[in-house]
């Protein structure tokens, strides 16, 4: 399964008319197209975020409730988890309902993959090691095909077996590597078998808790295969130590033009997840972040409360998107001092800075508008947020 050439794509405007530089990374792996409900993920789609909803699968109502939040922060695609007959059943109220598709997470009873089918699951996630009876995953395979629904198959450095990691082992390769290899055997070896019985709509996913096994097996298994991948370190931790593994595993591999969507795998609140993964495809450069918020790190110059300010400058602008805005401004700038603002972020849409006599500089495209006193200021840097802002679906400022 060859990879095919990627296609060059012409540089995008930006929303002032100026042309965007394409991202500095490697030409995107182009993969097979396939479609999670109306997600289309591969080829030359987005790279779309997905997350997993903690509540009691059978709580259709609580689940709605997290999936609809989590849609609400960007995710694309929700995974649920279908531990017992009940679950799958819920699938159908909770499909129903749902603003993004819908992925049952299956493991050990193939039956329970047939229900969550039954029931409008748009995707499955399984290991096919694991459900131990190729009848009944040749039954779930030809269900998927007679309805289209696509199947992730997703290996794990936790459970890939002893003996082929010994194999490689033997051959003078260190462990890191040795399970590196037998990730990409595991994942092959799945995704040959479903295609065996006629499926052809699979993405695949082969993480590890470690970042260099990660990366090196999702380096060789696209070097082999063109199936869409899903990507992610599994098992990050808690978003402290997660957010950075993830960033570290998930940035290098879309750098180099790898992974067609991805999770952020944190031991915490879902929302940790989306918004971590939309903050890594904004740094990869390929969501546009509308707008970047840039801030300078503290020094002696600082006489404001930089910390403070440029928390409340996030809080802001997520709060001005939640409530159904679009904000034209490319990048918005918080500085502490003159050095940095408007100087150093000239380029700018919008800024402010402290000044010795603890005032706001506000600054709009390397140009000073005035100083303010604090709270005058801070509201001053709203109005000019909301006047460089539309209302979803509409054109004009509000």
């Amino acid at each position: 399964m060859p990879i095919r050439r990627s296609r060059r794509q012409p540089p995008r405007k930006t929303r002032q008319g100026q042309k965007r530089r394409r991202p500095m990374a490697a030409s995107r792996r182009n993969s097979r197209l396939i479609r999670v409900g109306a997600v289309a993920v591969g080829g030359d789609s987005p790279v779309s975020i997905q997350s997993m909803t903690n509540t009691d699968t059978r709580d259709a109502a609580a689940t709605l409730n997290q999936i609809r939040a989590l849609h609400r922060l960007g995710c694309q695609i929700i995974r649920v988890a279908v531990p017992d007959p009940a679950a799958a059943a819920a699938i159908r109220a909770i499909r129903a309902e749902s603003p993004i598709p819908v992925v049952a997470d299956i493991h050990f009873d193939y039956r329970l993959a047939l229900a969550a089918m039954e029931n409008g699951a748009d995707a499955i996630r399984l290991n096919p090691g694991n459900l131990n009876d190729e009848g009944g995953l040749e039954q779930v395979a030809a269900l998927a095909v007679e309805r289209g629904i696509p199947i992730r198959v997703g290996a794990n450095s936790g459970s890939v077996r002893t003996a082929l990691v010994r194999r490689y082992q033997s051959r003078g390769m260190s462990r890191d590597e040795a399970v590196a290899e037998a990730l990409v055997d595991s994942a092959l070896e799945q995704c040959r078998l479903l295609e065996s019985f006629g499926v052809t709509q699979i993405k695949a996913a082969l993480k590890s808790s470690s970042v260099p096994v990660t990366v090196a097996a999702y380096r060789k298994f696209a070097a082999r295969t063109d199936y869409p991948l899903h990507i992610g370190v599994t098992e990050a931790g808690t978003p402290a130590r997660g957010v950075i593994k993830s960033a570290v595993g998930i940035g290098t591999l879309l750098m180099e033009g790898i992974g067609d969507t991805l999770r952020v795998s944190l031991t915490g609140d879902p929302a940790e997840e989306v918004i971590a993964g939309r903050r890594i495809l904004e740094a990869c450069g390929l969501r546009d972040a509308m707008p970047e918020i840039i801030s300078c790190p503290t020094c002696g110059r600082t006489e404001i409360d930089l910390i403070g300010l440029a928390e409340k400058v996030e809080e802001l602008v997520a709060d001005i998107k939640e409530s159904g805005h679009d904000i034209k401004l490319r990048k918005v700038a918080v500085m502490g001092c003159a050095v940095n603002g408007p100087g150093e972020a000239r380029d700018a849409d919008l800024g402010v800075a402290g000044s010795r006599n603890g005032k706001l500089v506000i600054f709009k495209f390397g140009k000073v508008v005035g100083a303010f006193d604090p709270d005058a200021g801070f509201e001053y840097f709203k109005l000019e947020i909301l006047k460089n802002s539309t209302r979803t679906g509409e054109d004009r400022n509000v």
